[in-house]
């Protein structure tokens, strides 16, 4: 099984003087493993005060067909702990993008596919938003259908003082003649109630957009 490895160079080699410095070593924090640890963790990481990090794995998590990818920490010594595990069902599947974090321990991330049926997404989901409490408990905060609600948001997210998120899909949103048939991507914003507002729709080609009054809920 190929393994993928989280690892992290001490600030000390990289801030060592260049006359004579050793080149900073890699140390490796933990080695993922496939289920039901995760597996490729291509996103960037965030750190919380007490020195933990936090991110997601594409794959990996659940045994089997259900292994859609994790959420997971990994503490200051070293060991990681799977927060959250996607089934790929109306949870999410696939959490492509890094993670944000807010005072009160709160993630925030996306999931490239999973959230239920959606137009366009062959039944499967066309991705969600997601909030994991402390304790791991998940929480989709909105589940895209495809078509002009956008579809695939792989990016990381930010959030505002409000508690909005803001994002982008890759996919959905116009679907006119200058676009293709999925659409050329959205930028979206999740309230904290999980209203979601259309802010932008992109085009190949200048056409007309929707105003955010406009834009589906």
């Amino acid at each position: 099984m190929r393994k993928t490895i989280l690892w992290f160079l001490g600030m000390l080699g990289v801030l060592a003087p260049l006359g004579g410095a050793h080149a900073a070593r890699p140390v490796i924090l933990h080695e993922f493993a496939g289920s039901p640890d995760g597996s490729y963790p291509t996103a960037t990481l965030v750190r919380d005060k007490t020195g933990n990090f936090f991110g997601t794995t594409q794959n990996g998590g659940n045994p089997g067909r259900d292994a859609r990818g994790i959420v997971f920490k990994i503490a200051p010594d070293g060991s990681e702990s799977v927060l959250y595990a996607f089934y790929g069902g109306s949870d999410g599947a696939y959490p492509y993008a890094g993670l944000i974090l807010d005072a009160s321990g709160n993630l925030y991330g996306t999931t490239t596919e999973g959230g239920g049926s959606g137009t366009g997404c062959q039944g499967y989901g066309c991705g969600t938003v997601f909030k994991i409490a402390p304790n791991g408990t998940e929480t989709v905060l909105y589940a895209f259908a495809g078509g002009a609600d956008g579809w695939y948001p792989g990016g990381t997210l930010l959030l505002d003082k409000a508690g909005n998120l803001f994002g982008t899909t890759e996919a959905g949103g116009n679907t006119s003649k200058y676009c293709i048939s999925e659409g050329c991507g959205t930028v979206f914003r999740i309230a904290p109630n999980g209203a979601k507002t259309t802010l932008y729709l992109f085009c190949s080609q200048p056409c007309a957009r929707m105003a955010p009054s406009q834009s589906p809920a």
